[in-house]
Order: C-alpha cells, then structure tokens, then sequence
C-alpha cells in the first residue's frame, strides 16, 4: 500500500491516465454488448468484425485513436464507422477518471461498474425501446455483491468490516426495494388513469438495480430527477419540431403504443430508462450532497 501512495505523489497523472485508458478500453467492450445484447448474440465471439464480415486488426481497434487514425471508416472496405463508436469511448473513459478522482478506491470501482451499466441500459434503451435483465436483475445482483463487499459505496465506514459490510447491504436493500416500488406505484397508477400502460416494467427493475447503487435516497432522486430531464428533453425536441417541421436530431426516439414508430407527441412512448441512469450518475457524483442534506432536514421535522 505505501508503494502504491508513493507512486501516487512521485507520479499523479499516472493513476487517473490508467483509470481513462482503462475506461476506454471498457468502453470498447461496451459498444460490443450495446450492438449484440439486445441480438441475443455472443459478446465474445466472434471477434470485433467489420460489416463486410473481416475481422478488425488489433491495431485499428485501438479505443478512440484508431478510428481518428482512420478517420472513421474501415481499412478493410472503405464503409464507415458511426461517430458514435468512439463518443461511447470517451464517455465511458471519462466517467471513470471521474470516479478515480472524485471517491476512494473502494467506492471508485463500484462507481465504474454503475456507469459501465448506465452507459450500456442507456443507449440499448434508445436504440431498441428495451432494458435487458442483464442490466436490471444482473445490476440489482451487482449492486448488493459490491455494497458488501466495498461499505463505502453507501459510504458506511467501522473499524469492524462486517458490521460496515451489513450497513452497506441494508442501504443496497433499501435502494432496490424502494427504488422498484416507487416505480411500480407509478406506472400502476399512471395505467389506472390514462387507461393504458405508462411505463415498461424495465425501468421499475432498472431503478432498482439503480438504488441497489445509490440508496434509496438516490432511488428517489433518480425517479423524479429523470422525470424532470425527461420532460425537458422532451419538451426542447418538440418545439423544434414545431418550429423547425422536422424532427430534432436529438430528439428520443418514440414509438405507438403497438410498437410502431412515430412522430414525436402526446400519446407515444418514448424511453424513460436513459433519464433514470443520468440521474442516477448525477446523484453519484455530486448531487448527494443537497438531497441527502434535504432528506436529514426533512426528518428532523418528523
């Protein structure tokens, strides 16, 4: 341990540099499950392959750089590679330097777990309208192996491990419970009134695999935080509809509520799952602070 601090303070880009490139790396395997997962497919095998069907070389499946090297396209065919490949990269690169500066070592790995979860539910929720039980029940089963094994993920600290480890595992407990619950309530009473289902049972389990993460204080936050970013993005992208007389380019997807694709409005589905993760990670990384401070005052008057 004391040569890992000195490394630390002889050389402090080098840990956070590997957390990024590390996270990069993760990245690149996420895209794989992004594209393959919801195709019931293997995530490992076959190897990375371009569309014409040849393997990628190793070297042009460097995270970031290799697509800037080919400038986005193949060198096998010449086709493109969507921009969105690499964006996932980088993302997922720096939400993990983020953890790795922000949280102690514990509470860092976990935190990478949770964004490499949210990263993945988030654009397979946006491409296929679903969240598959490996990121919902698998999340759940996640959260509360770590929330054991690393307490200061709920940031619960004793100089008797075990007893850290049990508080850990109730916060993972409380978050899971009350975080699908709160979901479920809604979506029940949200059928009960529109007459018509409201909200897929993915993101009841989502958020809950969620709070398993972050409490059930970030459970809450994460429902009506996503509530309100939903309703933003939604509202921004149909006034440029109206405005524009054609869809936003960051417009959510939306379907009927058959399953067919639509034009944004009232009365269409759209995915609620991204809202829940990115409020979720901004609970994670810094808005704990003012929720946990509203909830402890909001006790006291109780």
């Amino acid at each position: 341990m004391e040569a890992f601090q000195e490394v630390a303070v002889s050389l402090p880009w080098l840990y956070p540099l590997f957390a990024a490139v590390l996270g990069a790396c993760v990245g690149s395997f996420l895209n794989v499950c992004i594209y393959r997962i919801p195709k019931n497919e293997s995530v490992v095998t076959p190897p990375s392959h371009c569309g014409c069907g040849r393997p990628i070389a190793w070297h042009d499946n460097i995270p970031v750089l290799s697509w800037l090297l080919l400038r986005g396209r193949a060198r096998c065919c010449g086709r493109p590679f969507s921009f969105r490949y690499p964006a996932i990269e980088l993302l997922t690169a720096l939400l993990f330097l983020a953890c790795w500066l922000l949280f102690p070592a514990g509470k860092a790995v976990a935190g990478a777990v949770l964004c490499s979860i949210v990263v993945c539910a988030l654009f397979i929720d946006l491409d296929h309208m679903i969240i598959p039980d490996v990121f919902t029940v698998g999340g759940a089963a996640v959260g509360l192996a770590l929330s054991v094994l690393l307490p200061s993920l709920h940031g619960q600290s004793h100089e008797i491990f075990a007893l850290a480890s049990l508080r850990s595992g109730r916060d993972a407990l409380l978050g899971l419970g009350l975080g699908s619950a709160l979901v479920l309530w809604i979506a029940l009473w949200a059928e009960a009134i529109l007459k018509k289902e409201a909200m897929g049972f993915g993101d009841v389990k989502f958020l809950g695999a969620l709070g398993a993460f972050v409490g059930w204080k970030g459970a809450v936050f994460g429902m009506f935080g996503g509530a309100m970013l939903g309703c933003a993005w939604f509202v921004v992208a149909l006034v440029w509809q109206k405005i524009t007389g054609r869809a936003s380019p960051v417009a959510p997807p939306a379907e009927t509520p058959e399953g067919q694709p639509a034009e944004l409005g009232l009365g269409v589905h759209v995915p609620f799952g991204p809202m829940l993760g990115v409020a979720a990670l901004i609970y994670f990384f810094g808005a704990h602070r003012w929720v946990d401070a509203y909830f402890a005052e909001l006790s006291a008057l109780f």
